[in-house]
């Protein structure tokens, strides 16, 4: 059975599904959805973990999960999530202190220069658990669904 290229469009499906994730959870919170929000990475969940764990997972389901392929995915899967809790996240918590610098300059105000620095770069680590469970969902449906 051939499947084309079902690792990239899952991993993207599943991407795709935790920034609509995003969206969701701003309309229930906020009561209101924004386009900025749903683009916007960063937030719950993850959806660079959905991509890469839906990614891995979907690669074992095909391969094996001893396979070299698979070892080489969750390789990068870890990477990914490790750099979002950790270099990103502390990167959106930079952004915060820069910026909270910047807005109290005595004469130099963000507006003046013109640079707002990003705050929503990284996740918490239940942020990356949720976007890796996703991507977990997405490869299992698909796993239990067409692999007979």
């Amino acid at each position: 059975m051939r499947y084309g290229n079902v690792i990239l469009l899952l991993s993207i499906l599943s991407w795709f599904l935790a920034q609509m994730a995003k969206g969701i959870i701003q309309l229930i919170t906020e009561g209101r959805i924004t386009l900025a929000q749903v683009l916007a990475s960063g937030g719950m969940p993850s959806s660079h973990s959905a991509l890469v764990t839906c990614c891995a997972m979907t690669v074992g389901f095909l391969y094996g999960f001893d396979s070299g392929m698979f070892a080489v995915a969750a390789v990068v899967a870890i990477v990914v999530m490790y750099d979002a809790c950790n270099v990103r996240r502390q990167s959106g918590e930079q952004a915060k202190v820069i910026n909270l610098i910047l807005q109290n300059w005595d004469d130099l105000t963000p507006e003046l220069i013109g640079l707002q620095v990003k705050v929503l770069l990284g996740h918490t680590p239940l942020q990356v658990f949720f976007g890796s469970m996703l991507g977990l969902l997405v490869s299992v449906v698909f796993a239990v669904t067409q692999l007979k």
